[in-house]
């Protein structure tokens, strides 16, 4: 049986509720796929994947895992296994009865279940650990185990949801690139959420961007970052944000603090003469003597790298706040006027939708 996942327009809304959860989505996990499921809090994220997982109902559509229609079909009968953030083990037993407890549960035999356990640990680096209890573990290695016993199982899709929320900066780091790497081994289908972009796109073979319970756009990482649908898309993916910067139809461009900036001859089209949102990545600012004038307001150092804020005088009192990347070898001093232009640029509408033009 194949192990792709399907949301057949798939939405939710809670008794009581007036918007929906989750809003018609549409959207097929390939066999093998790692997909990531991101968005702010509340986006639907993880009650989608509650959804698939068989502890939240459907409002409206299908589930289907395979060629099989599993919306109505109990959690424990859905051949999946599931992470959670915390990490949920039993604190009496050991590393290994901790990852071998649902197997013993479904009465596999005690050779099968060793056999099962020992593979997982040597994939997880955690044989040395089989006869501890979790206390013992650091929170790193108490989310292996979770992951251990998940693995043992052989399940069709692996969904998890904000496993590495727990841990520390380092960790998280560390942590996702073994589970990068144990997805490609083991080549299970598996659904991952998070609020975390960064996390979203060293993970995914694709990430499936959510707001306000509706899908706005599915890609492979590199296209969301370089060609985003919306201004929401542009801004969520990619760090540090993009810059929104309004601006208004001029001769060949759009007019920021009486500045034109050339931009894409079709997106111009599209605006048909009505205000614009600009968008203009950090990196894709370029410092120098010449283009819009900005007076700084802040410099971080990250080293090589520095991160400068500034504002444009709009009109009147009114600014616009922006911020660059530079090398920190040629970061201007806070206080001065220095002069920007964009090297790239997006333009998106200002109103509605947001969505990009040209």
């Amino acid at each position: 049986m194949t192990k792709q996942v399907q949301y057949d327009d798939v939405s939710l809304t809670y008794p009581g509720g007036s918007t929906p959860a989750v809003s018609h989505l549409d959207l097929t996990i390939g066999e093998g796929e790692f997909l990531v499921l991101v968005g702010p809090s509340g986006c639907g994220k993880s009650t989608s994947l509650r959804m698939l997982a068989g502890l939240e109902p459907t409002s409206a559509g299908r589930i289907l895992i395979g060629d099989r229609d599993v919306t109505n079909v109990a959690a424990k009968d859905r051949d999946i296994a599931m992470v959670f953030q915390n990490y949920a083990l039993y604190p009496h037993m050991s590393v290994a009865e901790n990852m071998g407890f649902s197997l013993k549960i479904k009465k596999t035999s005690k050779e099968e279940i060793a056999s099962r356990v020992a593979e997982a640990a040597r994939l997880l680096d955690l044989t040395e650990y089989l006869d501890r209890k979790p206390k013992s573990l650091s929170g790193g290695q108490r989310q292996r185990v979770a992951m251990g016993r998940a693995i043992v199982r052989e399940p069709a899709v692996f969904l998890m949801d904000e496993p590495l929320s727990n841990l520390d900066a380092k960790l998280r780091v560390q942590t996702r690139a073994q589970i990068a790497a144990l997805q490609r081994r083991l080549e299970t289908t598996t659904v991952y959420v998070t609020h975390d972009q960064v996390e979203a796109v060293t993970l995914g073979d694709r990430v499936a961007v959510l707001k306000d319970g509706v899908l706005q756009q599915v890609d492979t990482p590199k296209a969301l970052y370089s060609s985003p649908v919306n201004a929401f898309v542009a801004t969520f993916i990619g760090s540090p944000s993009m810059n929104l910067l309004p601006a208004s139809v001029a001769d060949g461009g759009v007019s920021i603090a009486g500045v034109t900036v050339p931009v894409d001859r079709a997106a111009l089209a599209q605006a048909g003469g009505r205000d614009v949102l600009l968008g203009v990545r950090p990196e894709a600012l370029h410092l120098g003597d010449s283009g819009i004038p900005m007076t700084v307001t802040l410099v971080e150092e990250l080293g090589a790298d520095a991160y400068v804020y500034g504002s444009f005088r709009k009109s009147g009192d009114t600014t616009i706040d922006v911020m660059a990347r530079s090398h920190a070898s040629q970061a201007p001093a806070v206080g001065s006027t220095t002069h920007v232009m964009p090297e790239q640029t997006y333009v998106f509408e200002s109103t509605g939708d947001q969505r990009r033009l040209g």
